[in-house]
């Protein structure tokens, strides 16, 4: 199940460097076609892990994947807790993520920002999972910034327009 949380999480993330950083070169049909794959790999995940834990009852998962920092006796991780409430969480993330990535393909179709603005949406869904899936406050505090820090990049995404 470890490969699956890793999965839900990362796969946006892929999408959205992918788009970033070779959207141009791609194309516009490819790269709404590679972010909202990522994004529905993560929704199909979710509903495993949903099932997994809700439907039949599974134990609450809380793994540290690696130390990102040890001074003295503290000792900060990154890892992810996944119980009820994780799922749930995950369900309605990425169920909404998908439904705003299709929506944008037809909703963006003309703006000449169209691959970066599927970069940062996907961005933003990484960061939602990665609050979502947290298992320590700092890695929180992370996801809470990016969230924050991607909704910026999104709100003053046409920042260009003077109706804006």
């Amino acid at each position: 199940m470890e490969n699956i949380y890793l999965t839900i999480a990362l796969a946006p993330l892929v999408g959205a460097i992918i788009a970033g950083f070779f959207g141009s070169m791609l194309g516009r049909t490819a790269t709404h076609t590679i972010t909202i794959l990522g994004v529905l790999v993560s929704t199909v995940l979710a509903l495993v892990v949903f099932n997994h834990h809700v439907l039949e009852q599974g134990a609450v998962f809380n793994q540290n994947l690696y130390t990102w920092m040890q001074i003295g006796s503290l000792n900060v991780s990154v890892g992810f807790l996944v119980d009820n409430l994780t799922s749930v969480m995950l369900v309605v993330v990425s169920f909404v993520s998908l439904m705003v990535h299709i929506y944008t393909v037809g909703y963006m179709h003309d703006d000449d920002g169209y691959t970066k603005f599927f970069s940062y949406i996907s961005l933003f869904t990484f960061s939602m999972f990665m609050l979502v899936m947290s298992n320590n406050f700092m890695q929180l505090f992370f996801g809470w910034e990016a969230v924050g820090l991607v909704s910026y990049l999104l709100i003053g995404f046409w920042h260009h327009k003077e109706s804006a």
